[in-house]
């Protein structure tokens, strides 16, 4: 895990006032048969409509895995019941500079609720669902990676 490198995404859009880093905890929910679970962000929220892996912020006091166990509650609707802290990421978005805690969730129980009237999609690489939080690129790599894919080099 590194803590040097750090993500700009969209370096050309004004900063936030705030840049105290924020931590945030993730989960790449994994099924037996190797699909990852991926949500829409909500409205009203930065990058709307983007794919991403379902977490939020850690509150005061919170560990990354009780932070993980509070967000998958609330926001799909199921009880985390094992996760791995897996990599970890700095992103600088132009309204927030995060600290992407990536955990591997392969044990829940209950049944998917979207519970922040968000979409979801069982995916296998490549996806199928655009468009993608850039903070999510560099997991897809690392499952790529993982799987014995070769890493798409990007010739926008």
């Amino acid at each position: 895990m590194s803590d040097t490198l750090v993500r700009v995404v969209d370096a050309d859009q004004p900063r936030s006032v705030d840049r105290r880093l924020v931590q945030v905890a993730v989960g790449v929910l994994v099924r037996t048969d190797g699909a990852f679970l991926l949500t829409s962000r909500p409205e009203g929220k930065a990058y709307a409509g983007y794919w991403e892996f379902p977490g939020g912020k850690l509150e005061a006091g919170e560990t990354i895995e009780q932070a993980l166990r509070r967000e998958l509650q609330e926001e799909i609707g199921i009880t985390m019941q094992d996760c791995v802290l897996w990599k970890s990421e700095r992103i600088d978005y132009p309204h927030a500079l995060v600290q992407l805690n990536f955990c591997k969730v392969t044990q829940w129980s209950g049944e998917l609720q979207m519970l922040e009237a968000q979409s979801f999609a069982w995916q296998q690489l490549p996806v199928t669902v655009v468009p993608v939080l850039p903070g999510t690129v560099p997991v897809l790599q690392w499952l790529a990676q993982e799987r014995g894919f070769k890493t798409p080099t990007h010739s926008d």
